[in-house]
């Protein structure tokens, strides 16, 4: 009998790099025989999708944000992420709720305990194996964006304050959850970075 599959995460803010790397262990874990399903959020669904797409570029409350984060979330769960898990796939998701509590919560300042009450109706117990979170100073994150970016969405057309916020939060997550988030150092070339995700990544 199969067991359940492992679900890691990937954090951190814009220009961070950790999307490249969310598609590189990727595929290392199935070039080593895993039954691996990558997603990301906002999205994964059908219905995701075309909430990433308005949340990405239509302006909005800041509690519709996240109850928009939130709804495509609670799908993602029942319809991509619970059944993967169950039939013994690893789940390789690009954010999860750290980031909903990072940008909505230290980003735009919505109060975290509301945060928490929508994150236990909708994805109760449900918390990653592993997290990824992959830090590196503002700047340097905002300049990747420029050079990589010609269109930016809502989010990465934020201001330095924002994302100093959002990286704050990061960070606060990471010390609160030593166990679960390995925090990254951004900074590192693309091979040192999957030297180290090789020898972090949990596979038992």
């Amino acid at each position: 009998m199969t067991g359940r599959g492992r679900f890691i995460t990937f954090e951190g803010i814009d220009g961070a790099g950790k999307s490249t790397q969310h598609q590189w262990l990727i595929e290392h874990l199935r070039k080593q025989g895993r039954d691996v399903v990558a997603t990301r959020e906002p999205g994964g669904t059908p219905l995701g999708e075309k909430l990433r797409a308005v949340l990405l570029s239509e302006s909005m409350h800041l509690e519709t944000e996240a109850l928009l984060m939130f709804a495509a979330r609670r799908e993602h769960i029942e319809l991509v992420i619970e059944p993967a898990l169950a039939r013994g796939a690893w789940v390789v998701c690009d954010r999860f709720v750290d980031a909903s509590m990072a940008y909505q919560g230290g980003g735009r300042g919505l109060a975290l305990s509301r945060l928490a009450e929508l994150a236990d109706w909708t994805v109760g117990d449900l918390l990653p194996d592993q997290t990824f979170l992959f830090d590196l100073p503002v700047g340097i994150a905002l300049q990747r964006l420029q050079s990589a970016t010609q269109s930016p969405d809502r989010f990465e057309r934020e201001q330095v304050d924002f994302f100093e916020r959002v990286r704050a939060s990061y960070l606060d997550i990471a010390r609160k959850s030593p166990h679960r988030v390995c925090v990254i150092d951004a900074c590192l070339s693309q091979p040192e970075i999957q030297v180290i995700l090789k020898e972090l990544v949990i596979t038992n």
